[in-house]
């Protein structure tokens, strides 16, 4: 997209005042769509994010002890490794 914008803006240095206009409003329209595509993104990031931290939080109300028994684990291999430098 960012390669079509560029293009048009090449375009339309070229060419007359017309054309100018026409490929700016294209390249707004562009855009506008792509905000809002980004916009739309960031919505199901957000959401799915959210969604997952729940569920883990949920899963950690619900098997304390082994939750204990991974972040130790975890927390073992990353000392083990800083060790080793």
């Amino acid at each position: 997209m960012v390669d079509e914008a560029d293009h048009l803006l090449k375009t339309a240095q070229r060419t007359g005042n017309e054309q100018f206009n026409a490929a700016r409003d294209k390249f707004e329209t562009q855009l506008k769509r792509a905000k809002s595509e980004l916009g739309e993104l960031e919505s199901t990031a957000v959401y799915n994010a959210r969604r997952a931290a729940r569920a883990a939080d949920q899963t950690v109300h619900e098997h304390p002890y082994a939750a204990m028994g991974i972040a130790a684990g975890a927390a073992l291999l990353i000392g083990m490794l800083i060790a080793r430098r």
